[in-house]
């Protein structure tokens, strides 16, 4: 399994395609296009939003698990998008049981979040909260509802029974009409049609035949609605145990849990953030790192590398390895700050607080590590890098409580040093 270790934009869609091709399945459990991926290979640069990153790997089958939220205008843009630029999708299948976004979820979520003005939580905007709220509501429309008239009918009236009166009563906006729901979801039923599958059966089936399956979760460990930054937080679970529901595979299947851990810490969307930068090292981060949401095009906040959502991280997702990303864009500081406790209140804590109170509160309790001047980006192997760097490393490593077995040191594929073999 890999997940990220932070609040998202670690660097996941790389990690992902770095083992693709020594992997069976690529399967997303969670989240839906609210969460970007960036992978390179060679001089092409792929963006993916929605499909699993193993999806560029020709030998591996990507899966959309039951545990995401599809919205299907999106979906067949991306596969268009990449059926243009010659890479094989045909063998993508997709959950049954996954819900669909649909077009009045999309509306729901962008009124709400203008509604709360100062209050708002930073959403993407595309309907992937009031999806999930559907969801545990119980009057979500699945995948195979699409295949039902009858039941995708009853299912749109009970769902826009309610948000009507909502979006015209709250929020001064026109009702939506059943009918052209209904008749926009059945123009996608066809072309979706040959992608679904029975994934719960296809993927436990591949675990018993000693297949080697990937999950991949979206976002990261601190955008958990149970575990993150609540409420600043995505609507699903992106550790460890929402694989073991969004994909159907129970835990004792699990055999390594890969934390993906950037070598500084970016967040986008609104919500506590002790290490955020407001000065001229924020803006270099973001300037060199990058960094601008691949989903949202918004720019990333940027700060140090915090090491107790690290220990946090590997806490609730019971890690077994960090991959550390981007630590080339480190390459130039004389001394690089890391967060090792907060104070709070005068007191130095060295886990992160229960409170969401306490958290909003905290002031970063820094260290300085050595910097390094010398290019990384050649490196291939980790007595490649500089002294400092290999330092650098080794001080994020037991701060965080898991060993680090791969570097990225620049964005491209290749552009990565193996210290532990993942497989």
């Amino acid at each position: 399994m890999l997940l990220g270790a932070q609040w998202g934009d670690e660097g996941k869609g790389k990690a992902t395609d770095l083992l693709g091709g020594s992997v069976d399945y690529v399967v997303r459990y969670q989240g839906g296009n609210n969460a970007g991926h960036t992978v390179v290979v060679g001089d092409q640069k792929y963006a993916l939003h929605l499909l699993p990153s193993g999806i560029l790997s020709p030998t591996c089958v990507p899966v959309i698990g039951n545990g995401v939220v599809v919205d299907p205008s999106v979906l067949l843009s991306e596969l268009s998008g990449l059926n243009e630029r010659g890479v094989d999708t045909s063998k993508l299948l997709i959950s049954g049981n996954a819900h669909i976004i649909t077009p009045y979820n999309v509306t729901v979520d962008k009124v709400t979040e203008r509604f709360l003005g100062k209050r708002k939580i930073g959403t993407t905007g595309r309907g992937i909260g009031p999806t999930y709220a559907d969801k545990i509501n119980r009057v979500g429309i699945r995948v195979q509802d699409l295949y039902d008239e009858s039941i995708l009918t009853q299912k749109v009236e009970a769902a826009l029974d309610v948000k009507n009166q909502i979006l015209s009563k709250l929020y001064n906006r026109r009702a939506i009409g059943v009918d052209q729901v209904v008749e926009e979801l059945l123009g996608y039923a066809a072309q979706i049609e040959p992608y679904v599958a029975d994934t719960v059966l296809v993927l436990n089936q591949a675990l018993e035949d000693d297949k080697v399956v990937l999950f991949e979760g979206g976002q990261g460990t601190l955008l958990d609605i149970d575990h993150g930054t609540y409420p600043f937080v995505t609507s699903s679970n992106p550790t460890a145990g929402g694989a073991c529901t969004g994909a159907g595979v129970g835990p004792t299947k699990i055999s390594r849990v890969i934390g993906i851990l950037k070598a500084y810490t970016t967040r986008v969307g609104a919500g506590p953030f002790p290490t955020e930068l407001f000065d001229a090292d924020g803006e270099a981060l973001r300037r060199i790192g990058g960094e601008r949401g691949v989903t949202t095009g918004r720019d990333r906040r940027c700060g140090w590398f915090d090491a107790v959502i690290a220990r946090y991280a590997t806490r609730v997702n019971g890690l077994t390895d960090f991959f550390l990303t981007k630590l080339d864009v480190l390459t130039g500081w004389e001394q690089i700050p890391v967060c090792v406790a907060y104070e709070i209140d005068g007191k130095r804590v060295e886990e992160l607080p229960y409170s969401q109170t306490d958290f909003h509160h905290a002031k970063p309790v820094y260290e300085n590590l050595p910097g390094w001047s010398e290019d990384i980006t050649k490196a291939k192997s980790f007595a490649d890098l500089p002294k400092n760097a290999q330092n650098y490393v080794k001080a994020l490593e037991e701060m965080s409580g898991a060993p680090i077995s791969a570097i990225g040191v620049g964005p491209g594929r290749d552009e990565t040093i193996e210290i532990n073999s993942f497989l």
